[in-house]
């Protein structure tokens, strides 16, 4: 199913090292045709890093799709009821926010966006990015794997001489991603090399 004219939530979480690909995709979203609403982790909200400040990145998000970013929970739970989102993209999606949401924890914007979304049978797409997916947080991952209209966009070790259990997702097959997951479909292949 083709992107264009769908509304697409695009969910914001720490990984701040991603943020630069995730504008990116972000401009080929709308580029693409896609409505997009941002949504804000706490931590995208509060964190400055070597990577930018929580202000530039509301800024951008908002130039990007003309949108104010979601920021609270009370926000992002009318995703539900609403039921506005065709997709929703955890973009990037750290091992922290991967854990909560196999664990059925919704303590962020983030996380009820994606718990208002998911009552609503529509694709949550995880775009995953954290220094400790084969380790400790392995079984969450696989737990989502599993999950009723959960898909991913395809992964792979970023770096396994000096991270060995990193994963990061491969950004540039978000829209593809998307399109599949639309479809009830997930991408293939998930596994990919860098």
């Amino acid at each position: 199913m083709e992107i264009k004219g769908k509304k697409v939530g695009v969910a914001f979480t720490g990984s701040f090292c991603t943020f630069e690909k995730i504008f990116v995709e972000l401009e080929h979203l709308v580029e693409a045709g896609a409505e997009v609403f941002p949504i804000f982790s706490d931590a995208s909200q509060t964190i400055s890093s070597r990577f930018g400040t929580p202000e530039e990145y509301y800024a951008k998000a908002e130039r990007i799709t003309g949108k104010k970013p979601i920021c609270s929970i009370g926000q992002a739970e009318p995703i539900g009821p609403k039921g506005y989102l065709d997709v929703l993209v955890i973009f990037p999606c750290t091992g922290n926010t991967a854990a909560k949401l196999a664990n059925g924890i919704t303590d962020t914007p983030v996380l009820m966006a994606a718990k208002a979304h998911l009552r609503n049978n529509k694709p949550l797409v995880v775009s995953i990015s954290t220094n400790d997916a084969l380790g400790m947080n392995m079984k969450n991952i696989g737990l989502l794997l599993n999950a009723k209209n959960i898909y991913f966009v395809p992964f792979g070790q970023d770096n396994p001489v000096k991270k060995t259990n990193s994963l990061i997702a491969h950004t540039d097959l978000l829209i593809p991603t998307l399109e599949k997951a639309l479809d009830g479909e997930q991408i293939q292949p998930i596994l990919k090399a860098w």
